[in-house]
């Protein structure tokens, strides 16, 4: 991606925040495993309405408000894998050993300080993604870094902490949840502002991606790994951008939100060199929509009104895009969904949706807008609809003062959503529950620290005289722990060598996975007793990819009755040389022309009689011989 901002110059700030499930065998603070279940499981459910607390100094989270003023119903669905703790009905047990050692293994990774005590805090939520309406986090390490192609990036912050419920339906006035998901432990690993472009982010977070997954401890999959980016410009303001998913799309969500606040401080000063005012009276125009056509106004005003803002000096602005396809219109509108209702209309857009041009007109004499003003207006309950034009009215003042500081939401193209203020200090305190939990020296030294995947790709290279795409290829894989324990098995085996097995995993399975063959099914030993066969000589390399389709199919088959399904069992040496000897006498003339060059040709008929009963290796070393001895 080429650089479309000079980012030095707008002095653009930028650091991530990188959630990492682990790989641990327990919760953070239970025992309950750590799987992930089909919500068809679930044995019960039961539901909560959860509202902010004030913390200990008497003030309470904008944040925490802001959500609260939907008051959802949310219904969490529990199984026979979760216990009182996801209820919130049984005090959390003490913090997960395991995941701490994998935690602090990260922090020496990551080359920071630990703590001498591990306290646990408090962390408002109140979304419903956790039953007691807080998250339980603790802080591990400061004053770490990370070398990168364009120097450190430094990394203040490493936290354990449990991970919310998985939402499996949004109903509007209800969500529901997954418990399954809720206490998996993972870390929390918080950059310095030190990223200067968009590329330098992408580079930063696939180095911290290499590192966590160094250790072998982390979880792999949709889901378990996600990428929050904060970012300003010099007079713009911080914004969390929550929810990456792909890593692909770190630059292209960078560059977007530069551009947003490039736009959206473009806007203030023409506003504000035009006059333009935000007004707080707020309008009732539903007698003017009273014979409407519009589908959407007639079916809001069955159960509510019709409001309206006026923004004086706005028009022509409130459809200015800030990002490709959202306009300062749709910032309006995702503030005004926060009330619960589904958007908005202005007059930069209007006439539209069935809302006439005489509808407009009237809309404009009513509140008295003039040529240069926009007017908002939306329809829903009366109660909706007057805290959306309330929000509107703080969105237009934020849009004279620049860039508000907000959280906002990823989306999969690149562009963001509003999803609520940046939390304060007032989000966090103390959790009474949990005890502390000692850091002594001793301890943090006995940590192991994991071998690079960068290192432990070289390492390959050399030790199984493996390509170097190759070995990359594979420490990248899932399948590495599988691959390393396959070299073992087989380590002086003649038919096994580390490129057939890498092949197989990173290649062979991608190609059978796109022929729609079900390789979910396959396991880990499913895999090795395919090579144990090969090993042993009873079906060649050729036929790795039709065992595993037949064991695809019917996971409880062995490899031994897949082969023998397939007619793939052994053939001695002699059959071979026969069928050779007759394939050389029928091609004698195209032999004795081309020498050792017909090989190759004669492969195919050879490989074709025997269909994977014999190995590759075999034929040609037979070919070889035989057409040395007829030539000569």
């Amino acid at each position: 991606m080429s650089d479309k901002f000079d980012y030095a110059g707008l002095g653009l700030k930028c650091g991530l925040e990188i959630h990492q499930q682990l790989d641990s065998k327990q919760k953070l603070f239970c025992r309950c495993p750590t799987q992930i279940r089909e919500t068809g499981e679930s044995t019960y459910e039961f539901f909560r309405y959860l509202r902010p607390t004030a913390s200990e100094m008497g003030e309470t989270d904008r944040a925490a408000l802001e959500q609260s003023k939907l008051k959802r119903k949310y219904v969490y669905k529990g199984y026979d894998t979760t216990c009182l703790v996801e209820n919130d009905d049984e005090p959390p047990k003490e913090l997960d050993r395991e995941a701490l050692d994998i935690a602090l293994s990260i922090s020496k990774l990551l080359k920071m300080k630990p703590v001498d005590q591990v306290h646990v805090m408090r962390k408002i939520v109140v979304d419903g993604s956790n039953t007691s309406g807080f998250q339980r986090t603790a802080f591990l390490g400061k004053d770490g870094h990370l070398d990168t192609s364009v120097g450190p990036v430094g990394v203040g912050v490493l936290c354990l902490e449990e991970e919310a419920c998985q939402k499996i339906e949004d109903k509007g006035d209800s969500i529901i949840y997954s418990l399954d998901r809720l206490g998996i432990p993972l870390v929390e690993i918080g950059t310095d502002p030190d990223i200067i472009s968009p590329a330098h982010a992408k580079e930063t977070a696939q180095q911290i991606g290499m590192l966590l997954r160094s250790t072998g401890k982390v979880k792999r999959g949709l889901g378990t790994i996600r990428q929050d980016v904060n970012i300003s410009i010099a007079k713009g303001a911080r914004v969390e951008l929550k929810g990456v998913q792909a890593l692909d799309m770190i630059e292209t969500i960078v560059e977007r939100e530069v551009e947003r606040q490039v736009n959206l401080l473009e806007i203030r000063d023409e506003l504000l060199e035009r006059g333009a005012l935000a007004c707080d009276t707020i309008f009732d125009v539903t007698d003017l929509f009273k014979e409407t056509k519009s589908k959407v106004v007639k079916k809001a005003l069955k159960k509510g009104k019709v409001l309206a803002v006026l923004l004086p000096g706005f028009a022509g602005f409130v459809g200015r895009e800030v990002q490709p396809g959202r306009r300062l219109g749709t910032e309006f509108s995702d503030r005004a969904k926060t009330s619960g209702v589904g958007g908005i209309f202005h007059t930069d857009e209007l006439p539209k949706y069935g809302i006439s041009e005489d509808e407009v007109s009237s809309l404009r004499e009513t509140v008295g807008a003039g040529e240069n003003d926009a007017v908002v207006m939306v329809a829903d309950s009366e109660k909706r609809a007057r805290g959306a034009m309330e929000s509107v009215i703080i969105r237009a003042r934020e849009t004279l003062e620049g860039v508000p500081e907000e959280t906002r939401r990823a989306l999969p193209d690149g562009n963001s959503s509003y999803l609520r203020p940046l939390p304060g200090a007032a989000r966090m305190y103390p959790e009474t529950d949990v005890p502390q939990t000692e850091v002594s020296e001793e301890y943090f030294l006995s940590v192991e620290v994991p071998e690079l995947l960068t290192e432990r790709a070289k390492r390959f290279e050399s030790e199984f005289d493996l390509h170097k795409e190759l070995s990359e290829k594979i420490v990248y894989s899932t399948y590495l722990p599988l691959f390393e324990d396959m070299m073992q098995r087989f380590a002086q085996n003649q038919n096994i060598n580390a490129t057939l097995v890498v092949r197989t995993l990173t290649g062979t399975l991608p190609e059978l996975k796109r022929d729609g063959v079900e390789i979910d099914n396959l396991d880990d030993h499913h895999f090795i007793d395919v090579f144990t066969l090969v090993a042993n000589g009873d079906i060649s390399k050729e036929a790795i990819d039709q065992v595993l389709r037949e064991m695809a199919a019917d996971p409880s088959m062995s490899a031994e009755d897949a082969a023998d399904k397939l007619g793939l069992g052994g053939v001695d040496t002699e059959s071979i040389e026969a069928f050779i000897d007759t394939v050389i006498s029928e091609r004698e003339e195209f032999v004795r022309e081309k020498g050792l060059a017909a090989i190759g040709p004669l492969m195919g008929p050879v490989m074709a009689e025997f269909r994977g009963k014999v190995d590759g290796k075999l034929v040609s070393d037979i070919l070889k011989q035989k057409i040395n001895k007829y030539i000569n």
